[in-house]
């Protein structure tokens, strides 16, 4: 028999001892070629058969013949737990590997490449089956330009984590994006209260010394990092979940703010199919499209604005519209314009 028909045959058998239950009246034929079928392995209730009776002369396993259908299961006390993955799991975890991989730090997956590569195996077996071609034919691509994740020292990485999941304090020297090249980064003792993953980026959410006021500090931009066996301090009444709510991780933000602004009847659509707020409300008159939105007022909504040019024009608050025409003004000089 050749090699290729040898491993199918194994991997077909090895998948079928993972299906049968382990006490009676157990699985038919017939059923245990149906789960085959759905999970990558097209068989008859004949070849499952041929199986069952092989495996039974090697495996613990017992044919119910009280009444037919027969059923198939393990003796009773005696299931094996058998390592593996279906079918499901193989896509799932393919499909996850391409969305973490450009997303998170190399030192992030490194914990998954054992079970990444076991789903690469177990699709690589399945070629030719149409369930398991699924995973060409979907794929994830980021908004915008698709950067590349900043690299996060793995020992900083745990001495985070470590610090996170202890409640202790972490002394850091930390390089902010204000500093020139060739300043030194500022030593700072941080009470760690989460992480936060923001596009490429991963930011340690803490406050500094003794504020009380929740900062956001890049991971990659921390130059070294020991946790201390001081507890850390929590601010009365933080969630995670409250501080994102109110703008945690918008920088720049302010406070809510409501955003008119009038609207090209292109993106009028899609800020209909997704909206910038819950409350957002569009409106269309004899001048277009009008947009009504409680947003927070911070850098990125601004950056949204600006790349979106001529399609939107704030009309309020004030203060948004003249920071953009302001904006403008600079890229126009900046262009020789």
């Amino acid at each position: 028999m050749p090699r290729a028909a040898k491993d199918s045959t194994l991997a077909r058998q090895w998948e079928l001892l993972r299906l049968l239950p382990p006490r009676t009246p157990g699985k038919t034929a017939r059923e245990l070629a149906e789960t085959l079928e759905s999970v990558g392995y097209p068989v008859t209730k004949r070849t499952v058969e041929r199986d069952l009776a092989d495996l039974a002369e090697v495996f613990p396993l017992r044919c119910n013949r009280i009444s037919r259908p027969y059923g198939w299961h393990w003796e009773p006390g005696a299931q094996l737990e058998i390592p593996g993955m279906d079918l499901a799991e193989a896509l799932s975890l393919g499909l996850l590997e391409e969305v973490l991989r450009p997303l998170v730090p190399a030192s992030f997956v490194r914990g998954l490449e054992g079970r990444f590569a076991q789903a690469r195996r177990k699709l690589a077996s399945l070629a030719g089956n149409e369930r398991a071609e699924w995973r060409e034919r979907v794929r994830y691509l980021p908004p915008g330009p698709a950067f590349l994740p900043p690299e996060v020292v793995p020992a900083i990485l745990r001495e985070v984590q470590e610090a996170l999941l202890r409640s202790r304090q972490l002394r850091v020297a930390y390089r902010s994006a204000d500093l020139a090249a060739a300043d030194e980064p500022r030593e700072q003792l941080l009470h760690p209260l989460a992480l936060v993953q923001q596009g490429v980026r991963t930011y340690l959410v803490a406050t500094a010394f003794e504020h009380e006021q929740p900062v956001l500090y890049a991971l990659h931009r921390i130059v070294t990092a020991e946790a201390t066996g001081e507890p850390s301090r929590r601010p009365e009444g933080f969630t995670l979940d409250r501080f994102l709510a109110r703008g945690g991780v918008q920088f720049g933000a302010g406070k809510p703010v409501t955003l008119k602004a009038e609207l090209s009847e292109s993106l009028a659509r899609i800020l209909e199919e997704t909206p910038l707020s819950a409350d957002q409300k569009i409106t269309r008159g004899k001048a277009g499209p009008r947009l009504a939105a409680t947003v927070y007022d911070s850098w990125p909504l601004r950056y949204w604005i600006l790349s979106q040019g001529a399609e939107i024009v704030v009309l309020q608050p004030a203060a948004l519209r003249r920071g953009v025409m302001e904006e403008i003004e600079r890229m126009r000089g900046a262009y020789g314009g």
